[in-house]
């Protein structure tokens, strides 16, 4: 076998056996068992609430088992393929087998990565806020850019994007916006992108083509269900209705019926504008503030999350926790975790796959390499 090809197998087989001691295999297969009895069991579904949770769990149990079951068979088969172009000497067939292992490979590592998402929010769909900092035109502008990212590396992982509000800047980009991102492990992945970003680029605005500075925050909280009671008292609420603005209908700018609602005690605000109706924004900006509520209890219990909402009081120097450096170089630095990448393009497209995956293991103790190509 060539040693590339190899190289590839070992890595892949020390992937899929760590998955399996995280997954505590024999237990994981075990449960799996007992959850498709209570899924069968009809008397389960006189409790929705419950029935939904052991229906998550199942999916969520099953989908892991199945992914590394999936890769030790395509390991397999890849390996079979190379060993058959190599004694054949069909480099063709030798290429395919290699873009095969490198494909298992890189599933192999996201899902180890994925393991780690044991938070007991870990696995829910996710509202990401976007906030422009001072400065104008030039952080709308970049508020713009990163609700742009986010989006662009939602649907490449096959996640949902919704727009639940925006308000646009008076001449470019937004002043705020946010989104619902639907997928499993969303909030996972995307929680420890929360904190101020950091923009260094020649302005597009300014006619003397100077260099320019800017600072947006982004804020992410899990989407709750049912299952979770958040304690809201409606006296502590102020609900405002509001003209829509931007696409949407006929209905737009012509009835109050945007919903924006602020939790007094915690100074916490929501916004919802996406719905038809006031009554559907309403709920939907209900769930939306529970939602945050629940993320401020989150921080509560880490030490680390505390730290993190310490730094978005100022949305400016000192507090950013990652820089998107286009001039004079190229370049975007992690400030937590030392990952950095040349590939600033690639990045404003929605390739964050490094800078998550090494944030989520050191959230956990563990470390990734600290520089990308």
């Amino acid at each position: 076998m060539r040693p590339d090809v190899e190289a590839m197998k070992a890595d892949i087989e020390q992937s899929v056996a760590l998955l399996r001691r995280r997954l505590d295999w024999d237990v994981a297969l075990r449960k799996l068992d007992e959850l498709n009895a209570r899924v069968e069991d009809p008397t389960l579904w006189n409790d929705p609430a419950a029935a939904q949770t052991v229906s998550r769990d199942r999916s969520r149990l099953a989908t892991q088992i199945d992914a590394v079951r999936a890769m030790e068979q395509e390991l397999e088969d890849g390996v079979m393929l190379a060993e058959m172009a190599d004694e054949e000497g069909d480099e063709a067939a030798l290429e395919d087998a290699r873009a095969q292992l490198k494909a298992i490979k890189e599933r192999a590592a996201r899902a180890e990565l994925e393991a780690l998402l044991s938070g007991e929010a870990d696995g829910n769909d996710a509202y990401l806020e976007v906030n422009s900092g001072a400065g104008g035109t030039e952080s709308n502008d970049w508020a713009g850019m990163l609700l742009r990212m986010y989006s662009r590396w939602a649907r490449a992982h096959g996640y949902e994007v919704e727009l639940e509000a925006e308000e646009g800047g008076e001449q470019a980009g937004i002043k705020s916006a946010t989104i619902q991102i639907k997928g499993p492990n969303a909030y996972g992945w995307l929680k420890s992108e929360s904190g101020v970003h950091r923009l260094v680029r020649i302005s597009p605005y300014d006619a003397a083509a100077k260099r320019h500075t800017s600072f947006a925050s982004i804020g992410v909280s899990p989407v709750v269900d049912d299952a979770i009671e958040i304690d809201i008292n409606p006296s502590d609420v102020r609900t405002d209705t509001y003209r829509a603005s931007g696409a949407g209908g006929q209905h737009i700018n012509k009835t109050d019926s945007a919903v924006r609602l602020t939790h007094i005690p915690t100074n916490t605000v929501v916004a919802c504008q996406a719905g038809r109706s006031q009554h559907q924004n309403r709920e939907q900006a209900w769930k939306m503030l529970r939602a945050r509520l629940y993320e401020l209890e989150l921080q509560k219990r880490e030490a680390a999350a505390q730290a993190l909402a310490d730094a978005k009081t100022d949305i400016g120097w000192g507090h950013q926790i990652r820089s998107y450096v286009l001039q004079p170089y190229q370049m975007v630095k992690d400030l937590r975790t030392n990952v950095e990448t040349s590939d600033t393009q690639g990045v404003l497209d929605g390739d964050l796959d490094a800078f998550m995956g090494a944030a989520l293991a050191a959230r956990v103790g563990e470390t990734r390499g600290s520089t990308t190509e």
